[in-house]
């Protein structure tokens, strides 16, 4: 059983990875898709004021300060109830935006402009993949782990950290190529890099208790 499951769990990254490098090699030649553009323009169509606060504070604790803040308080928060193991985890998914980084580097895709679409955030760094959606995977979808993990934890709190965690993770791609901050194929790349490193970081959470391959 238990090499049953190292092997879906092995086959499982390599899928992701093998995505992930195509996707990239996709959007090298082609940065600006039909499947983009039109996904974009799905998206954009449904565009009003109070649409447009929601996307902005659904993006909100992506900014970098934030993210960091955000990550800090959680961790102290853990620390503070002697969940050490929890706390250091939780800050080592602030280097999700150190790989998101170095990536957006080498892949050096544009952002797309104000005369494609309508660009209701504007940002500087290169487009692929999305920062936002790779951090948000990283970091909501460890605080799922946790909450599913640590039966200590009482459920009246574990239940609502799940269902605002998976809201974030699931909304965010959308919020981005919304206001026009990415491309589908960015938040579809930001999804895939995220689970990568979910899926390390969660190999060295789980591994001590024995529920790691």
């Amino acid at each position: 059983m238990l090499e049953r499951r190292t092997r879906i769990l092995t086959f499982t990254l390599i899928g992701l990875i093998a995505g992930f490098v195509v996707l990239s090699v996709f959007v090298s030649y082609f940065p600006e898709s039909h499947i983009d553009l039109e996904f974009s323009e799905k998206v954009q169509k449904y565009r009003m004021p109070m649409l447009d606060v929601l996307m902005k504070l659904v993006s909100y604790p992506g900014y970098a300060w934030i993210s960091v803040t955000m990550t800090a308080i959680i961790a102290v928060l853990f620390l503070a109830f002697k969940y050490k193991k929890e706390a250091l985890f939780t800050m080592l998914t602030l280097l999700s935006g150190v790989v998101s980084t170095i990536i957006k580097a080498a892949v050096n895709r544009a952002r797309p402009s104000k005369d494609i679409v309508q660009v209701i955030e504007k940002t500087v760094q290169q487009s692929f993949p999305s920062g936002h959606t790779q951090f948000y995977v990283v970091f909501f979808g460890f605080m799922v782990i946790v909450m599913l993990t640590k039966r200590s934890l009482p459920a009246v709190l574990r239940i609502p950290v799940i269902v605002i965690s998976l809201a974030f993770i699931f909304i965010i791609p959308f919020s981005r190529v919304y206001l026009g901050a990415h491309w589908f194929t960015d938040v579809l790349g930001g999804f895939l890099s995220g689970l990568i490193c979910l899926w390390v970081l969660a190999w060295f959470y789980l591994r001590k208790r024995g529920d790691a391959v």
